[in-house]
Formats: C-alpha cells, sequence, structure tokens
C-alpha cells in the first residue's frame, strides 16, 4: 500500500541536471498509480511532460507530498510556500552541499520508491517570522526556514544596532549585521559566520555577530521561544537590509525595530530510513571518519 496518493514536483529552472532528474522522477512515479502535479514555475523546465499544471498554494491543499529537486536554495522556497500544511516535503540534491536535500540522484528510484512505501523519517522544523516595525506599524513581515539576517546590503560600511532578548537589553553593537538562525540553519550561513552547528531537533536559535567591532562578541544560543530585537541605530547613514533566507530582503530605516521570533507555522520534512544528521555532517562537512591523531593506549 503506498503512503501518498497525490504528488507535487518542484525543480530548479536553470540546471539541466535538474531537468534530466525530473523526467527521470516523473518517468518512475508513472509507473506508480499516483496523480502527480507539476508546479507551474516548473512547468517551463518540462514543456512537454503531459503532467497536470498547478500553482503553489493548489500543490500545498491537494498534495500529500512534495518532491523537491535542485539545492537547498529550491527547499527553502518551498519551505515557505508550505509552512503551515499537512503536506510533506522530500528533496533530491542536485545543488552543492546539499543539507536539505539529501537525496542523491543516483538513488532517485531506490529512495522514493522506499517513500512511496512509507518507509521514511519524518521530522518537523520550525521557521522564523521576521517583523519590520516603524513607528509602532508593521512596515513588512517575513518567514525564513535557514536564517533572517540583518546587514548593509552592498556597501562595506558596519551598521550600529541595539540587540534585545526578550525584553532584556543585551548589548549595543557594531558590526556587519547579525544573522538570527534556526537550527536547521546552523548548518548555513551562520555556521560560515563562526556559530555552532545545532542538531536540528533542539528548541532553540543562535546569533551569530557578522565581523563585530568588539573581539569579545561572540554567538549566542537563545531558546526557540525568544523574542529577538534589534533597533536600528538613528546615527546610521545607510538603510540597512533585513533577508530571509538570502531570497527575500527589505530596507529599514534608521530607528526601526526587526523583530524575530518562531514561527507557529512548521513544515514536515521527510528523509529516507537511514538517514543520519551526523552522517551528513561528516560527508558534507569532511569531517574525519576514524580516530586519527588518537593513538592505542593498551
Amino acid at each position: 500500500m503506498q503512503a501518498f496518493n497525490c504528488v507535487g514536483l518542484i525543480g530548479r529552472l536553470d540546471s539541466d541536471s535538474t531537468r534530466y532528474s525530473l523526467k527521470r522522477l516523473v518517468s518512475f512515479l508513472a509507473k506508480h498509480n499516483l496523480r502527480v502535479l507539476l508546479d507551474e514555475e516548473t512547468s517551463a523546465a518540462l514543456p512537454r511532460a503531459g503532467l497536470e499544471i498547478a500553482a503553489r498554494s493548489r500543490l500545498a491543499l491537494e498534495c500529500d507530498l512534495i518532491i523537491v529537486v535542485g539545492g537547498d536554495g529550491s527547499l527553502l522556497s518551498a519551505a515557505r510556500a508550505f509552512a503551515g500544511h499537512t503536506v510533506k516535503i522530500l528533496g533530491i540534491n542536485r545543488g552543492r552541499l546539499g543539507f536539505l536535500t539529501d537525496i542523491s540522484p543516483e538513488e532517485i528510484e531506490h529512495k522514493v520508491g522506499e517513500v512511496l512505501e512509507g518507509r521514511y523519517i519524518t521530522e518537523e522544523r520550525f521557521l522564523l517570522h521576521s517583523a519590520i516595525m516603524r513607528n509602532g506599524e508593521t512596515r513588512a513581515t517575513g518567514l525564513a526556514l535557514n536564517d533572517v539576517v540583518i546587514h548593509p546590503g552592498r556597501l562595506i560600511r558596519m551598521i550600529e544596532f541595539e540587540l534585545y532578548i526578550d525584553s532584556q537589553f543585551v548589548c549595543r553593537q557594531r558590526s556587519d549585521g547579525l544573522i538570527i538562525s534556526s537550527p536547521t540553519g546552523s548548518t548555513a550561513y551562520a555556521l560560515s559566520g563562526g556559530g555552532p552547528i545545532m542538531h536540528p531537533n533542539l528548541d532553540a536559535m543562535v546569533l551569530v555577530p557578522l565581523y563585530p567591532h568588539t573581539l569579545s562578541s561572540r554567538p549566542i544560543v537563545v531558546a526557540g521561544d525568544s523574542h529577538i530585537k534589534l533597533i536600528v541605530s538613528e546615527e546610521n547613514n545607510l538603510h540597512p537590509l533585513v533577508t530571509c533566507d538570502g531570497q527575500l530582503q527589505t530596507d529599514c530605516l534608521p530607528g526601526d525595530e526587526v523583530q524575530i521570533t518562531k514561527s507557529e507555522r512548521r513544515i514536515s520534512l521527510i528523509h529516507p530510513e537511514d538517514h543520519n544528521f551526523y552522517e551528513t555532517c561528516r560527508t558534507k562537512l569532511g569531517w574525519a571518519t576514524h580516530n586519527a591523531g588518537f593513538e592505542n593506549l593498551n
């Protein structure tokens, strides 16, 4: 008995390798008694697939499984679109690092077949909600699976802001910005900025300063239900940007407040049964797989 009845397909448009994998996937799914919907943005990559085409809003309502073919960026976009819905999301890696899209192209038929039979692991991941406040009014909001980042944009200049956690003043900082990351995003930009790796099941957030003007400034891990507030200093003479997952950005003015909290909307990621977070870290980050440097003390 199959675990799913309706499958939605999403893929990167600018990749020949993604198109090849999508065609293999379409051929494989055609052998099963499944209804398959193709994301309307993705349909340009498969103009003659003969599949029913639908907007993501419709995929969220009618599909019980979404398969994303691409890199982590493709899955991040899908996560924001399907957050709060019961549909499950599976990733096939056609990007570079691929912490979220963990099925390799060579394993499509084998691993997707296992998933269709109900042999998979489910992980619930929370998203971050950001809001830019100006004079007490909400000017813009955003969702992020990985991170919310405040930064100066294209200009290589420091910005100044005050940081509050749960209404308690933390510090006034001058830096290139600040990364507020979920556990999911701890292996992305936050890791490059010197932040810790967090297991995705943790209910926590990490704040990672970008090139701070004080050597004592270090990443801070806080509870997942914390309320983060940044007040952009009036002394700034530029308009910092607030970016969600590196894909959506809004500018803010001196005096604006940027508030980040855990979103009530979650997503369900699924992995093959043999998925192991630490093995993924070893593979993707090049960790040693043996006890190099340890001598036999017997």
